[in-house]
This record gives C-alpha cells, sequence and structure tokens, in this order.
C-alpha cells in the first residue's frame, strides 16, 4: 500500500481504530472530513471538532471540505428523501463524498483513498465499495482501497478507542432522513 494515502473520514469513532491500522502498517493517511449530509451545523461541527482533535493527537494532517448541505440536498439527493436507509439515498450519498474525496485524491496526488463509511454496522458495505469505485473511476488516476474494516478486531478496538478518547458519540448517520422513524404499514 502507497503511503500517499487519503482517507475520507466521518466522525472520529469511526476513524480512530482505522487510522491506527494505517498507522501500524505503515501508511500515514491525510484525512478528508467532507460531509454536507450532516445536520444540523451543529452537529457536523461537533463531529469535526472531535476528528480534529483526534487527528491531531496523532500528528496527522486534515483537510476539512467545503459544507454545503442545501447543495446536498438539492443537487444531490432531492427525489430521494424518502428512500429507506441503505437505499437509493444512501448510495447516491456515498457517491456524492467519496466522488470529492476521489477529486481530491487525484489533485493532490495521492495513489489511494478509502473511506471510514465501510466501519459503520448500519452501511451497506456493497454500496460503499460500489461508490468508491465509482468513484475512482471519474477522477481518474486514483484507486479505491476497499476493506471491511468491521473485521479484524476493528470493531472492538473501535469501542476501545471510543471509550479511551471520550468521543462523542453519534446515534445517527447524520442525515435528518436518518432521523426519521421508519412509516408503519398501513
Amino acid at each position: 500500500m502507497t503511503s500517499q494515502f487519503l482517507l475520507h473520514t466521518c466522525c472520529a469513532p469511526c476513524s480512530a481504530a482505522i487510522i491506527e491500522w494505517l498507522l501500524s502498517n505503515g501508511v500515514r493517511p491525510v484525512l478528508f472530513y467532507f460531509n454536507p449530509n450532516i445536520y444540523p451545523r451543529e452537529e457536523y461541527e461537533i463531529r469535526k471538532m472531535e476528528c480534529m482533535r483526534y487527528a491531531y493527537s496523532q500528528g496527522i494532517k486534515i483537510i476539512e471540505g467545503d459544507y454545503d448541505h442545501a447543495r446536498w440536498l438539492n443537487d444531490g439527493i432531492a427525489g430521494r428523501e424518502d428512500e429507506p436507509e441503505r437505499g437509493k439515498r444512501c448510495l447516491q450519498c456515498f457517491r456524492l463524498r467519496l466522488l470529492a474525496t476521489a477529486r481530491l485524491a487525484s489533485a493532490e496526488g495521492f495513489g489511494r483513498f478509502a473511506t471510514t463509511l465501510a466501519s459503520s454496522r448500519w452501511k451497506d458495505l456493497s454500496q460503499i465499495a460500489e461508490a468508491g469505485h465509482w468513484a475512482a473511476s471519474q477522477a481518474g488516476d486514483v484507486s479505491f482501497f476497499e476493506k471491511n474494516w468491521r473485521k479484524d478486531g476493528l470493531s472492538e478496538r473501535r469501542r476501545i478507542l471510543l471509550g479511551k478518547n471520550a468521543f462523542y458519540n453519534q446515534s445517527y448517520c447524520g442525515c435528518e432522513f436518518s432521523l426519521r422513524r421508519p412509516k408503519r404499514d398501513e
């Protein structure tokens, strides 16, 4: 694996064990915090600050992407608001975020990129892989590093690092549509 590695990060709890794994495997990632899906803005800022706090504690560079929630809603998710979790809305959200990651990776000379989204048990790994490989194909000279970050003890390590670092641990992915309760059959 190349040391020129860009890691899209969604939050500190999902990132910590992955960063630790990368470092132990000789990879010093640069983090990219790009999450225009997070609502409300206060939630976005809390998650960003936690990512920054952890990155700085590890001596890792972090880049913040633009927070344009209105654009995410209007240009990306419009018409998919009522999709269920793990549905077409989630796939489109992953595509938007990973395309921005792939483009940054290409522009900055990173050979590979990955995402911490693949550590969440609430997300569909096949959607994340599809979005990552699609994004890499759109950006040109970068590849998507696909790994199931839930295996090899990383889920347990995530839990340990969450407590050890007293991370803020959110209860939803960040999207306001994930806060809705499922509709009951009528």
